[in-house]
């Protein structure tokens, strides 16, 4: 009877001692008004809750279906602490001027979270101040050394996305892992992605990151280098539609090139193009441009003042243009060069390799 009696009395302390849902200890010295937990959904932050703030200290409390990353914030402040919340009780302590760096406790997956963190950001910090020597370097005629510190810079940066990597093979159940395979999946093909999330466990495989990978690694199988790439037709600046197989089928090797004005890193590489544009145009090599612009005279000035004089269309509707989900692209500028057959030939070939996969392409 006594240990039966024993038995209960645990129970009732194990069932006493757990956490319904989430009870965040907000310390942020230098915070007036209110702290506000906000989601991230379709594109849009979603407050969670919110909380007055009383001798700089609040408190959060809710419940979630899964650990994820959660924003907070002061209300009406701009700058926001990334923190990953669990059903426990958490704490989160720094100051409202920086709450950036404020210190998370309490949760397991922001402890992977973080540890991450202070290892990409030591390579984050060592690769700056290398490429700033180069800089150095290079404005003082060194173009020797410049180069060589340039090529440490890359080393260093690509070691961060191997270490990223690292992390989702070696954190299969963590619900960092989601994130951190987002961010490491652009670029990534169907085989290498679908081999990453089968190597997950069951239940991170569940969380709905997770879930919208899956289907996007199906719409890559159908654009994997190898398969005919998928037809369509959108307008022209001049409201024409276009079909991308009339172009294609015209020419020996045709860039499907997704861009757009408002995209810094397109507008760097546009000169490039032009001048492999320019360089083939005469060889049986083309241009056809789509982009995901949704201001049409915005779309227009970049246009002219970049000299792209090949086929463009658009159906100026931002990264929900259609044809840019059709061929599952997630981040621009994006390119695939495709055969006079229509086959996928390679992806996202730029600067000097896009000129060398153009030339041996048109060689053969």
């Amino acid at each position: 009877m006594k240990k039966y009696f024993v038995l209960i009395f645990a129970a009732g302390l194990f069932a006493c001692s757990q956490q319904s849902g989430f009870k965040i200890n907000v310390n942020l010295e230098g915070a007036e008004g209110q702290v506000v937990l906000e989601e991230r959904k379709d594109g849009a932050l979603v407050g969670i809750d919110t909380a007055d703030i009383v001798d700089g200290t609040a408190v959060l409390e809710g419940e979630v279906e899964v650990p994820g990353a959660y924003y907070l914030s002061v209300l009406g402040q701009r700058a926001k602490a990334l923190v990953f919340v669990e059903n426990a009780k958490m704490t989160v302590s720094g100051k409202a001027d920086s709450i950036r760096f404020a210190k998370v406790s309490g949760s397991a997956s922001h402890d992977d979270y973080a540890a991450l963190s202070d290892k990409l950001k030591k390579i984050s910090d060592e690769y700056m101040a290398l490429y700033q020597e180069a800089r150095t370097a290079e404005a003082a005629g060194d173009t020797a050394k410049s180069a060589k510190l340039m090529e440490q810079v890359e080393e260093m940066y690509e070691s961060t996305n191997t270490i990223q990597e690292d992390f989702v093979k070696e954190h299969p159940a963590s619900y960092v892992t989601p994130i951190i395979l987002g961010g490491i999946s652009y670029g990534k093909e169907a085989d290498e992605l679908e081999a990453l999330v089968n190597g997950l466990d069951p239940k991170i495989q569940e969380v709905p990151s997770i879930v919208e990978l899956k289907d996007k690694i199906e719409k890559l199988k159908v654009v994997a280098i190898g398969q005919i790439a998928p037809d369509f037709t959108q307008n022209d600046p001049e409201g024409n539609p276009v079909k991308f197989s009339d172009v294609y089928s015209q020419h020996e090797l045709t860039l499907l090139d997704f861009w757009a004005s408002w995209c810094g890193p397109c507008r760097q590489e546009n000169p490039n193009v032009v001048a492999v544009f320019n360089e083939f145009k005469d060889k049986g090599f083309t241009v056809f441009g789509v982009s995901l612009d949704r201001d049409k005279e915005a779309w227009l000035k970049g246009i002219a003042d970049d000299g792209l004089t090949w086929t463009q269309v658009s159906d100026l509707a931002y990264w929900n243009n259609t044809v840019a989900k059709t061929y599952a692209v997630s981040g621009i500028p994006h390119s695939i060069l495709v055969g006079k057959d229509g086959k996928i030939i390679a992806k996202n070939k730029r600067g000097d390799e896009l000129r060398e996969a153009v030339q041996e392409y048109l060689n053969n």
